[in-house]
């Protein structure tokens, strides 16, 4: 999916801003807006995968007009709306008017801190080898799937150098493919990929500048 999320080395949208002294939240809602998101991620009805399709598919529209937050809560929305565990009207009215859609797990206030602290981990067992290994040289496909990935744009038909190992963890092109748990579960190796900037962006580009990306088995082939 080519998403309009997906924004690195496009031009056009103007510089990046550095606010001095930034805080953690700019209003309250916004905390708020965290907090429901966390809660209901931890509800176990969609995968971290599922949520950020969920974000990187609003429309373009949306998207760009949205703040970070704003964009959060879209995302939420759609989820809530996918699994009919909220109505439009709800959404519109700002209140329950159908009841609520029973979840296996329900994270409290109580829990949080706990929850949190604990994470959990991402790395999961896998048997076959490695096909690539540290300083093999890659070359990321030039891909363009309708469904989800995480592989940016602008390093697709670019080579690069391996330069990590992760093992292996879920594939989150496979990660998306249920709406409902029990999720898709297939697992890749998953690397670190450094490119140059002139690589990328041409002579032109800051030569000193690097680029590193994790990238999984599935996105790579070996340079020629």
């Amino acid at each position: 999916m080519n998403g309009v999320h997906d924004m690195g080395g496009q031009q056009g949208f103007g510089p990046v801003l550095l606010e001095e002294a930034e805080p953690l939240f700019h209003a309250d809602w916004e905390s708020r807006a965290m907090a429901m998101t966390v809660a209901m991620g931890a509800s176990g009805q969609w995968n971290i995968d599922l949520s950020r399709s969920a974000r990187e598919s609003l429309p373009p529209a949306v998207y760009l007009s949205s703040t970070y937050y704003e964009i959060w809560i879209r995302g939420l929305e759609k989820l809530l709306l996918e699994r009919s565990m909220v109505t439009q009207a709800e959404l519109d009215a700002g209140q329950l008017i159908t009841p609520p859609v029973k979840v296996n797990k329900v994270l409290t206030r109580d829990t949080v801190d706990a929850a949190l602290k604990a994470g959990s981990p991402t790395e999961r067992p896998i048997a076959q080898a490695a096909l690539f290994k540290v300083g093999q040289k890659v070359r990321a496909l030039n891909m363009h799937p309708q469904g989800h990935t995480r592989l940016p744009r602008y390093v697709r038909g670019h080579v690069g150098t391996i330069v990590s190992l992760h093992g292996g963890h879920v594939l989150p092109d496979q990660h998306t493919l249920r709406a409902l748990p029990p999720f898709n579960v297939a697992v890749e190796w998953l690397y670190t990929v450094v490119f140059d900037g002139i690589t990328l962006w041409g002579a032109g580009s800051d030569p000193t500048v690097e680029v590193t990306v994790d990238a999984w088995e599935s996105y790579l082939e070996a340079a020629a």
